[in-house]
């Protein structure tokens, strides 16, 4: 098992999880996170610190296209290990619908 974002990190990309993780596993992307999955050691702490409830254990139905754009992007976006800013209407994107196809493929800052 492991953690995977899914859609509502889109735009929100709040990184209160990325502190939490003891293996730095998380890679960011211009405004959206994802996690490694051969580097999450499926600890969990981070699913309970995303404001935007956008991390889940891949062990629920319908994950298989968020696995793998975490999977793809965690080999091309730099790692990020400390929380930054969020984007200012961070809160407005959070429970929206339909922010997949936002999805920037363009890398993030990383640290």
């Amino acid at each position: 098992m492991t953690y995977v974002v899914v859609e509502n990190c889109i735009k929100c990309k709040y990184m209160d999880c990325i502190e939490v993780c003891p293996v730095d596993c998380f890679y960011e992307g211009e405004n959206f996170l994802v996690i490694h999955p051969d580097e999450c050691i499926d600890c969990g702490v981070c699913e309970p610190e995303c404001p935007a409830e956008a991390i889940l254990p891949d062990t629920e139905d319908g994950l298989e296209k968020w696995l793998e754009i975490n999977n793809r992007f965690s080999q091309e976006w730099p790692n990020i290990t400390r929380q930054g800013t969020p984007p200012a209407d961070g809160a407005d994107w959070d429970g929206k619908p339909g922010k997949a196809e936002m999805l920037s493929e363009k890398p993030g800052k990383g640290d």
